[in-house]
């Protein structure tokens, strides 16, 4: 390598570094940047955790969708660690209702800042839709089994769904602002009463999908409000919530793990149960008492701006990062049944193959990121950094707010 050479690779930690501290320096200086974090995390937590526990399965000309759950139960934890949509919304909620109670100081109404938060959700949809529609057609028209196209495109939207509901929790957000998080985590415990208890209709647990993310939602709401700035709500909420989920799964019948699993009668989050919101309670606690730690993380220049950056492009991470993974391993059909990725996942040799993977996946996601970000960040084309500009104090309200959803 060429003196220059060396030069421009010893270079670059440098170049990293100033631009997280100009990020850093347009960052208002009493924003609470674990806020930050924890969103980053969780959103973080969710792709990991699919990229983990998804498997398409090649079975002749068909895919099948496959879980390492299934076949390995002792993974469970795996779900514990990685299904982290509880802090999403509490972290939600505390941004949502801090949010609104800015916009009602400055006189925005609340039409506008519905109107600003929803634009954020919403436009990298329409990028989604778009090319999946166009996929799907294709995929028909080339003669691909309905059966492995209607498997990629369940994939491929199924992160719609969390958008729904919390574009409708972020809607009720002025009547949720003093609602007590008991309320809705007591319709819960009777959901299931009448489901499992009294062998109610099992239509019954879509109640859920309201009531058990409202659990979240209205403790951040209460975090916005300062009744958990005490440390010992969120060990009651740590103690709490894991006591009760473990009770749960020991005697209730509830399953261990997280999310669903193929060929198990019952799935904690389709709809949401009460463990898996009890479960939720104790990653929250988690969280509240993880702020002061990641607050010191978070000086560090390098770190805010990759935070930074992540809480940017978090819808867009979000919705992309299964078509990632399909693209990802449709692409590997051409090279033969490859392990980790077209294999059953029912070994410890499918889990290190699994892993190997998961930087082709994040390249794979790189790539979408690129080519759609702009559908949230709104094609603008000033050259400053979008990450600066979104961080620096600004008089337009709702354009500021729109960028922390």
């Amino acid at each position: 390598m060429t003196d220059l050479g060396v030069l421009g690779v010893r270079g670059v930690p440098h170049v990293v570094r100033r631009g997280a501290e100009r990020v850093g320096a347009a960052t208002p200086a009493d924003r609470d940047r674990s806020v930050d974090a924890l969103r980053a995390i969780a959103v973080l937590g969710v792709v990991l955790g699919h990229w983990l526990v998804t498997a398409l399965v090649a079975d002749g000309r068909a895919l099948r969708t496959a879980s390492p759950l299934q076949h390995m139960p002792w993974l469970t934890p795996v779900s514990w660690l990685f299904q982290t949509l509880a802090v999403f919304f509490l972290v939600g909620g505390h941004v949502a209702t801090r949010s609104l109670a800015s916009a009602r100081t400055r006189g925005i109404p609340y039409h506008r800042w519905l109107t600003a938060r929803l634009a954020r959700l919403f436009k990298p949809v329409a990028a989604v839709l778009g090319l999946w529609t166009v996929a799907a057609l294709a995929l028909l028209l080339s003669g691909a089994e309905f059966g492995t196209v209607r498997t990629l495109v369940k994939l491929a939207l199924s992160p719609l769904w969390f958008l729904v509901v919390f574009a409708a929790l972020t809607a009720a957000t002025p009547l949720l602002t003093r609602l007590n998080p008991l309320w809705p985590l007591a319709v819960v415990l009777h959901v299931d009463l009448l489901r499992f208890g009294l062998g109610g209709p099992s239509w019954l647990g879509w109640v859920n999908v309201a009531a058990g993310w409202l659990v979240p939602y209205t403790l951040g709401a209460a975090w916005t409000r300062g009744e958990l700035e005490r440390r010992r709500a969120g060990w009651v909420l740590l103690a709490g919530g894991a006591v009760a989920t473990a009770g749960l799964v020991a005697w209730a019948g509830y399953p261990a793990s997280m999310v669903g699993v193929p060929g198990e009668g019952m799935s904690n989050l389709d709809p949401p149960t009460l463990a898996v919101v009890t479960f939720g309670l104790a990653q929250c606690g988690l969280a509240l008492l993880l702020r002061g730690r990641l607050r010191r993380v978070m000086r560090r220049p390098v770190a805010w701006a990759a935070v930074a950056l992540v809480n940017l492009s978090a819808m867009t991470v979000f919705l992309w990062h299964q078509t990632a993974l399909m693209a990802t391993t449709a692409t590997g059909l051409l090279a033969g049944r490859l392990p980790g990725l077209h294999t059953l996942p029912d070994s410890l040799g499918w889990v290190g193959a699994r892993l190997l993977w998961l930087p082709v996946f994040a390249l794979a996601l790189a790539v979408c990121w690129a080519a759609f970000r702009s559908f949230e960040q709104g094609g603008d084309r000033d050259r400053r950094s979008q990450v600066v500009r979104a961080h620096r104090p600004s008089d337009r309200g709702t354009a500021v707010e729109a960028r922390h959803v």
